[in-house]
């Protein structure tokens, strides 16, 4: 079976989900694609502007699905920012090897579990906006090395900004700290890197299998072969060859997706299990505060890769290979959602039928006791009454309860499925609706300044309101754990967040459509 090509039936406007404007194809030079909906900045000024494309829902729904995540950030960052609940939906950070003995209040729980959706989410994203960068930019003429430089100035860019921001927070008394801008800078050009990788293998293996599956050969003439070799005479693949490595790299890619999620759990000093000691004094992190824990390296250099740091001078919470593996399968889900134009009926089954699927691994998890850091883990009044019992089916909150500090098996799959059930939402949305969800679109294509600039906005909004309105709530702030004043009335928390979202709102329309307008290396775009 022969996969129809990708880059003629794929929709004339694409994301390129890591933040630039809309793919558009350039039909002045035979199907070539540019960025933005506004004229190419490629063109001449004697050239009339291309037709503008024709949008679908698959084009809007990676943007919806980011700005979205975007909101949920913020709902956690403005609970940090206000002081309003302890950080953790067991009342301590979700960490490998952390017991909990009491699970927080239910709004502050169900809001910390969506929360779980963005960095997966963030991630997964991040895959597929390699695709579709690196294809827009090969058909722009990119050579190779310059789209690897791309991505190394790229994640060199977001490592600066992590380093700048942790530097501002801690006052410079922490040298690095890992907000989770430094994972995905890694993750980012190691995707890219890959992506680079099969691009050329690919085509290699249709080229060397071509003589043992015999079919008509792709004619170049009608037909533009998803492979794009650089150095294959490509009349000479058949085109069951191509599809056989096609399918071969996205079986690889299936399976380093599994084993770079398998990793964390390798490579816990626990296996999982809690060591069933009281939890040690929290110390202050980007992200709320990090419990000492078994799984806390002190080794800044080398387990800053792999596991949670907790240094005088470094602290990082997001190690960079330990979220690899959902940018590896946002690489495969773009490869498979250009291969087709899907209708959108078969997307929403799609989207549905996937999410579904790690859904109930999820399930399997809990009843299998297989993918989590924390067994033996949960020891809340609950548990202690009945310890004969599957201790993840005691009660709601231990059923959703999960790792991520660093991600483990169950956290991959509850949080991977709940991205894809939002991806099958905003992909069964028809255009028009799609189109009008425009704070959305606009927290989405310009995600990276709106995260920078969401932190300054919450948490100056923070230190602002919480003496004048806040009270004793009996938790420590997080950069100041000597105070414990905060707000914690919830309709006074999501009033602030959604004041502070509508504030920032025309910034970031305005800096969206401020970067369409820039040519396709402009570092603005990076933002």
């Amino acid at each position: 079976m022969t996969r129809p090509d990708d880059s003629r039936s794929a929709p004339a406007a694409l994301r390129n989900t890591a933040g630039d404007m809309p793919i558009t194809t350039d039909r002045r030079s035979g199907g070539s694609a540019s960025y933005g909906s506004f004229p190419s900045n490629d063109r001449g000024d004697d050239e009339p502007a291309p037709p503008k494309p024709k949008q679908n829902t698959r084009a809007l729904a990676p943007d919806l699905l980011r700005g979205f995540l975007m909101l949920v950030m913020a709902l956690d960052h403005t609970a940090l920012a206000l002081n309003t609940w302890e950080h953790g939906t067991g009342r301590v950070t979700e960490m490998d090897g952390i017991v909990v003995t009491h699970w927080n209040r239910p709004a502050a729980y169900i809001v910390r579990t969506m929360t779980h959706l963005c960095a997966p989410g963030f991630t997964f994203l991040l895959g597929v906006g390699v695709v579709y960068l690196g294809r827009s930019r090969t058909r722009l003429g990119w050579t190779t090395l310059r789209i690897a430089k791309y991505f190394a100035v790229r994640g060199l860019v977001l490592t600066l900004i992590n380093a700048l921001l942790g530097l501002l927070v801690s006052g410079g008394s922490v040298w690095f700290m890992n907000f989770v801008l430094f994972a995905l800078a890694v993750d980012y050009f190691l995707a890219g890197m890959l992506w680079l990788a099969i691009n050329k293998t690919e085509p290699l293996l249709a080229q060397s299998i071509s003589g043992l599956l015999k079919d008509d050969p792709v004619d170049v003439d009608t037909e533009e072969p998803l492979l794009q070799p650089e150095a294959v005479e490509i009349s000479s693949i058949s085109a069951r060859a191509t599809a056989v490595s096609w399918h071969i790299h996205n079986a690889m890619l299936f399976i380093l997706g599994l084993v770079t999620i398998w990793w964390n759990h390798w490579l816990s000093p626990t296996g999982g299990h809690c060591q069933l000691q009281s939890n040690q004094p929290a110390t202050a992190s980007s992200n709320g505060p990090v419990v000492e824990g078994p799984a806390v390296s002190h080794n800044a250099l080398l387990g800053i890769w792999f596991w949670v740091v907790d240094t005088e001078r470094v602290v990082s919470p997001f190690p960079p290979m330990a979220w690899l593996s959902f940018a590896v399968l946002g690489l495969l889900y773009a490869r498979i959602n250009l291969a087709h134009p899907w209708s959108r009926r078969t997307i929403v089954l799609g989207h549905s039928l996937v999410g579904l699927l790690f859904f109930i691994v999820f399930v399997m998890t809990r009843v299998l006791h297989f993918g989590n850091l924390s067994e033996g883990c949960l020891h809340t009044p609950e548990h202690d009454a009945h310890p004969e019992r599957n201790p993840y089916l005691v009660s709601v909150q231990s059923f959703f309860y999960i790792i991520k500090y660093p991600p483990d098996v169950a956290f991959w799959a509850l949080t991977l499925a709940g991205n894809f059930f939002l991806l099958a939402l905003f992909g069964g949305l028809p255009v028009r609706i799609s189109q009008r969800l425009t704070i959305l679109l606009d927290f989405g294509r310009a995600a990276l300044f709106f995260y920078i600039v969401h932190l300054f906005a919450v948490f100056i909004v923070g230190a602002i309101l919480v003496p004048l309105l806040g009270h004793d709530t009996g938790i420590p702030i997080t950069n100041n754990p000597d105070s414990t004043q905060g707000i914690d009335n919830i309709w006074a928390y999501f009033a602030i967040w959604g004041a502070c979202m509508l504030l920032l709102w025309p910034a970031t329309r305005w800096y969206s459509r401020f970067k369409s307008n820039k040519s396709a290396d402009s570092i603005w775009r990076f933002f």
